[in-house]
């Protein structure tokens, strides 16, 4: 399938902080692809150079056959880009909005199919600041499409939005790649890019730490874990357990997150064995990839 970005080694420091430590990727057209991590991970800023805004330290990027921090007006033509906040006035009304950016592009032809596919009509002539945060962030998502372009950038598209909200933004984002788009998406919700992202790549401090389609991701063993209820088992025992990397207890089901579950399980049943302990529903569970964000976290903060 065609590559239409490209990264190899990129790193970007700020001062002497390196917010983006050598990573690389690529993204094939028509794909969703997410760039997952939690707040500060890197995310933003990588998002940030692959739209031109900002030059990176190391590393070159390829987008569309073009160098963004050095093509940047060319490269505008044909990506659109949706920020964590887009500055709008906000006494201004959404048709407004729509016309004013309307004439920053020659090719705006899918302007009227937009207000449709997104249901804008009833919301032109409702100032900006009234939007519920669902509303405004249909209108910006138009804004950044109004132009047809090959590939879009959305920072966190459904932060701060309810989970209905945040249900009909992934589906506007599945008909925009439906439609021939190629999407990249930030988000630190992890139900988000498993339910959306065809592909994601997982960063933390800085650093690519796994990529590949959430599916095959969740296939890693350090996302899965064993499940069982009991009352009796002592959970100190369970996170002394040299394989386990940790325990999670509700009422009396327990999962255990461990490098070996195989020899981890040996280790349950012959402590059970031992102490007159019966386990219920024992089972090996695949994780989501919350779980797996977990994982990599706890890593981070282990080595730091």
């Amino acid at each position: 399938m065609e590559k239409v970005i490209t990264v190899e080694n990129l790193s970007k420091n700020f001062g002497s902080v390196q917010a983006v430590k050598n990573i690389s990727f690529s993204v094939r057209r028509g794909e969703i692809f997410g760039i997952i991590g939690p707040n500060g991970a890197g995310k933003t800023t990588t998002l940030e150079m692959l739209e031109g805004i900002s030059k990176p330290t190391q590393g070159t990027i390829d987008v569309l056959g073009l160098v963004p921090s050095q093509q940047l007006r060319e490269l505008n033509k044909r990506i659109g880009v949706q920020f964590q906040a887009t500055s709008i006035q906000r006494k201004m009304k959404v048709k407004e909005a729509m016309d004013l950016f309307a004439s920053f592009y020659s090719n705006t032809t899918k302007k009227e199919y937009l207000i449709d596919l997104l249901n804008l009509d009833e919301k032109m002539n409702v100032r900006f600041e009234d939007l519920s945060g669902g509303w405004k962030q249909r209108v910006t998502l138009a804004l950044a499409t109004l132009h047809s372009p090959e590939i879009v950038f959305l920072d966190e598209p459904s932060m701060g939005l309810d989970p209905h909200a945040r249900r009909e933004m992934w589906s506007m984002i599945r008909m925009l790649r439906d439609e021939g788009c190629t999407i990249v998406v930030t988000t630190h919700y992890m139900e988000e890019a498993e339910k959306l992202c065809d592909r994601v790549a997982m960063i933390y401090s800085g650093e690519l730490k796994a990529l590949n389609t959430p599916e095959e991701l969740l296939d890693n063993p350090s996302g899965q874990y064993i499940a069982f209820e009991s009352n009796q088992v002592d959970q100190r025992f369970l996170e002394a357990l040299p394989e386990v990397v940790r325990v999670e207890k509700e009422d009396k089901v327990f999962k255990v997150f461990s490098e070996n579950q195989q020899e981890t399980a040996y280790r349950i049943f012959t402590y059970c064995h031992d102490h007159g302990i019966v386990l219920s529903d024992f089972r090996f569970e695949k994780g989501s990839l919350d779980d797996l964000f977990v994982h990599y976290l706890e890593k981070e903060e282990a080595a730091g």
